[in-house]
C-alpha cells in the first residue's frame, strides 16, 4: 500500500517546516480583511504560523507576516490576531 504524502508548510515566523495541522492558518480574505483560520479551509490567501506566541511576534518583528499575505498590518490588527490566538487555544 502507497504512504501519503504529509503536507508541511513553513512557519513566517521561526522558518520551521512543519506538518500542516500543527499550525495555525491566518487567512486575508477577497476583502482585505485578516482572521485566524483554525478549520484551514477559509478562502484567501494564508500565511502558517505555530502556535507558540513568541513565533507571532517574530512574523510581526521581522515583517515576514506582510510579506506572506501581501497587507501591511496595523498595530490593532496586531491586536485582534494575538487575541484570537488566546482565544483558540
Amino acid at each position: 500500500m502507497k504512504t501519503r504524502k504529509i503536507p508541511m508548510r513553513r512557519c513566517t515566523g521561526c522558518q520551521e517546516m512543519k506538518n500542516k495541522k500543527e499550525l495555525i492558518r491566518i487567512v486575508r480574505d477577497p476583502e482585505g480583511m485578516l482572521s485566524v483560520d483554525f478549520s484551514g479551509k477559509k478562502s484567501g490567501r494564508g500565511a502558517y504560523i505555530c502556535a507558540n506566541p513568541e513565533c507571532l511576534e517574530k512574523a510581526i518583528k521581522t515583517k515576514g507576516l506582510e510579506r506572506s499575505l501581501q497587507v501591511a498590518i496595523s498595530p490593532e490588527l496586531v491586536e485582534v490576531l494575538r487575541s484570537e490566538m488566546k482565544a483558540g487555544e
